[in-house]
């Protein structure tokens, strides 16, 4: 059974808001044997380990930490995930009265403050709890007729946490839409809504999204972690030769760079480590996005509202009058946009903005199918970024193992006998799943003027690659220094390129 409210509060006999006032805390024996300690924030006034000796009722060694380490350590501490048997047990004992939910919601500012009883509050107060310690992206809450499921997506890949009884449903969606400030009568239409929380000291927006099914409505949590719109490029594990270009090509006083990928690839923390470089306060930066995912200090940015004529292509005609120099477009998606894009590059603008393409290449063959003119392409585009994410392995567990025959033709080392490739495994560390976080995979195209030749004479993509690539690695083979190095295995590579590596087995 996962760790509740209850067991956390044995364990931690002191109060969140106490260690965090006081700057002291009690760390309990670890599973793993580590001694019990008093924690002692740096420059915090020893005098309260006193009273924290007091109430633990026992001597312990101290631990002194820096600052942002204690509340990192404080946030791992009281950050429960709510989701065992009892919280769920007592939701069912609860009222279901939507008017009691709505009164009792928690008036903290954080929610690791919070005391309520109230279940179903404690019980949504656990999800993200746990989804911000498992460092989960979304929070999928799904009725079906037997159960409602709680599922998290973690490294891209969605885990089932825990399911509820279907009674629960009504007051634990209503409850959410009551956060995220929607329309709790309205059920049978989506509807969308945001929430701001803090949680042990770290700010996390939350993306709240709700459909209409056959048994209730279904409710997406994204979560969205504002350190990740302080990202730097070396941030992004991008190889090095490569961010050496994209970081010239971001030198350049105007064109456009795109970056392309499917949905959930990371473009848009690859956009904001770009701006981050870019921000200085001789610039003026501008965006136009659907949604504003995180806020960047220093920088314009504005959110798409379809529903009132605010598209893409009228805020990017907007902004283009606000005298920028640096111009972010979240998406491309219609001739519209693109032109006004390209025209922006062509009055002396640098433009950043995404598209949703399987390779950097087909990006080009993207924008003209949309109508934009290939002679236009080829005067304004500057670099092309393509990427994915791919699963690390778990650095505690991961096994070594020599490639076959068919993983040797994949990797380009036919007859190699000296090769070692890693494979996941499963221990605690990595909940038994053999992957521990996230690391990208890149491709750089930089538009050089062979390739602007290319482009102007309607190449073929199989032309424009062969020239692109001739001296610089694809995905795919990005992917494989990193099987090579065991950072990731062969088979994640082959989950996130499959249709690059088919083609490298021939198939």
């Amino acid at each position: 059974m996962t760790e509740t409210a209850d067991t956390a509060t044995d364990r931690s006999p002191v109060t969140y808001s106490f260690a965090r006032q006081k700057g002291v805390a009690f760390q309990p024996e670890s599973p793993s044997g580590e001694a019990a300690a008093f924690l002692l924030r740096s420059g915090a006034d020893r005098r309260s380990l006193l009273e924290l000796r007091r109430v633990v009722g026992r001597t312990c060694p101290v631990r002194e930490l820096a600052a942002d380490v204690y509340d990192r350590t404080l946030s791992d501490l009281y950050a429960y995930s709510g989701l065992g048997s009892d919280a769920i047990d007592s939701a069912e004992e609860g009222d279901d009265s939507l008017t009691r939910l709505i009164d009792e919601m928690p008036r903290t500012e954080d929610l690791l403050d919070s005391d309520s009883d109230a279940p179903i509050i404690r019980l949504i107060n656990g999800m993200i709890a746990e989804a911000v310690r498992t460092a989960a992206s979304d929070v999928h809450v799904e009725p079906f007729e037997d159960r409602v499921s709680i599922r998290y997506r973690v490294d891209g890949v969605m885990h089932e946490t825990a399911s509820v009884p279907p009674r629960l449903a009504p007051p634990l969606v209503s409850r959410i839409k009551v956060m995220a400030r929607l329309d709790i009568a309205e059920k049978r239409i989506p509807q969308d809504g945001r929430l701001s929380i803090t949680l042990g000291g770290q700010s996390v927006d939350v993306r709240v999204s709700t459909l209409p099914s056959r048994h209730g409505e279904r409710v997406v949590l994204r979560l969205l972690d504002n350190s990740a719109a302080r990202f730097r490029l070396e941030d992004l594990g991008m190889p090095a030769a490569m961010l050496v270009d994209l970081r010239k090509a971001l030198a350049q006083p105007n064109g456009i760079i795109l970056v392309t990928g499917p949905t959930g690839a990371g473009k848009t923390t690859t956009l904001y480590a770009g701006l981050n470089l870019l921000n200085e306060e001789t610039r003026n930066i501008l965006t136009v996005e659907d949604p504003v995912e995180y806020a960047i200090d220093g920088i314009g940015q504005t959110q798409v509202n379809a529903k009132v004529g605010m598209t893409f292509a009228a805020g990017l005609r907007a902004i283009l009058r606000q005298d920028p120099d640096i111009v972010m477009v979240g998406e491309i998606r219609d001739v519209e946009t693109a032109r006004i894009a390209v025209q922006a590059s062509l009055t002396g603008h640098l433009v950043l903005s995404t598209v949703h393409t399987n390779s950097a290449i087909a990006a080009i063959a993207r924008l003209r199918d949309m109508g934009v003119e290939s002679y236009l392409l080829a005067s304004t585009l500057t670099a092309i970024v393509a990427q994915r994410l791919v699963r690390r392995l778990c650095g505690h567990c991961r096994e070594a193992y020599t490639p076959d025959a068919a993983e040797l033709e994949l990797l380009g080392l036919t007859g190699r006998t000296d090769v070692t490739l890693h494979k996941p495994a499963g221990c605690s560390h990595c909940k038994q799943t053999g992957y521990d976080g996230r690391t990208g995979l890149y491709e750089l195209v930089m538009v050089d003027d062979a390739l602007r030749k290319h482009i102007h004479d309607d190449a073929r993509e199989a032309e424009m690659a062969a020239h692109a690539f001739a001296k610089r690695p694809t995905l795919f083979r990005n992917g494989v220094e990193l099987a090579l190095a065991g950072t990731t295995s062969l088979a994640e590579v082959l989950r996130v390129c499959r249709e690059e590596g088919e083609r490298h087995a021939g198939v």
